[in-house]
């Protein structure tokens, strides 16, 4: 037995892709700008912040793709529609941040050693475009920052945007006043610390959903305590809990209540009373909830049975 339920999953995506498409357009300005400046100028850093912005870019793009694809209503092929298209996007781009990162980092510590000659001016001018660029950005995109982790992803990737161009601009002042062209360096190893935590905490995240482990701050002990709570019901078995998308955490479980429920007509109440609960009751709310109600000689039949 189960309710059925009529909610809007898409997250409002649809209303996000304007400020995607206008960060996409400036970050892929930005970008080439970057790659004449590292181009001119031999800075790492700036040929990192390019490397930077092209993930960025390229994320921005999986962004706009995938909030296009969240507003596809479900089909009898795909139930939950495209929802899951966030939780790629946002796994691809934090795997390409990851790997910036680590080449920043790597490649920095070795011109630590050897570090070649830059152009502090041509630097300096290219760090304050880059920087302006990603300002509009995340002006653009700060009011949608919370609505799902394509969102999350795509305003986390523009804000690291900005302390990377304000890192390649400090390292251009220094340069420029001392001559000391290992600040180049130290402003690329710099932008991957600033890559490197972030993005595996989002990527940690967006892996949890894909293996759909169950959801940040829901405890199943907790939430099986508080279904055996009820008076009708002896136990609960098949007890799941998972992530669709951002907003969406799904429960399904068997619950074994006593035969007079169903010669009392009492069942039907047990159900809403479970699905109230776990919609209400903690601090993961729980609206799309499936309960399969079984009798106690129920149990005579069931091959498999799991905790």
């Amino acid at each position: 037995m189960s309710h059925g339920h009529s909610h809007d999953h898409s997250g409002g995506a649809l209303a996000h892709r304007p400020r995607l498409a206008i960060a996409f357009g400036i970050t892929a300005a930005i970008l080439v700008a970057e790659v004449i400046g590292a181009v001119v100028t031999g800075s790492l850093a700036l040929l990192v912040d390019a490397a930077h912005m092209l993930t960025d870019a390229a994320g921005l793009l999986m962004a706009l793709t995938a909030a296009t694809l969240m507003g596809r209503p479900a089909t009898d092929r795909r139930t939950w529609g495209f929802r899951r298209a966030e939780v790629l996007s946002a796994t691809a781009q934090s795997t390409l941040l990851l790997a910036v990162g680590l080449y920043a980092m790597i490649d920095g510590i070795r011109r630590l050693f050897a570090p070649p000659e830059v152009a502090a001016n041509g630097l300096l001018i290219f760090g304050i475009i880059g920087l302006l660029g990603n300002v509009i950005a995340i002006v653009v995109l700060s009011s949608g920052r919370g609505a799902n982790l394509n969102m999350r992803a795509a305003f986390l990737e523009v804000v690291n945007d900005a302390l990377g161009s304000l890192a390649v601009i400090v390292g251009a002042i220094v340069i420029a006043t001392t001559g000391w062209m290992r600040a180049d360096a130290l402003a690329a190893m710099f932008i991957s610390v600033l890559i490197l935590p972030r993005a595996y905490r989002l990527l940690r995240e967006t892996t949890a959903i894909l293996l759909e482990s169950t959801p940040h701050g829901l405890d199943l002990e907790q939430v099986r305590t508080h279904l055996l709570s009820h008076e009708l019901v002896l136990s609960v078995h098949d007890l799941h809990a998972s992530q669709i998308a951002t907003g969406l955490p799904v429960l399904t479980a068997h619950v074994v209540v006593r035969d007079e429920a169903f010669h009392d007509g009492r069942a039907s109440s047990v159900l809403d009373s479970l699905q109230a609960c776990v919609a209400g009751h903690f601090d993961v709310s729980i609206e799309h909830s499936t309960f399969q109600i079984e009798a106690e000689s129920h149990s005579d039949h069931e091959q498999h049975f799991h905790p």
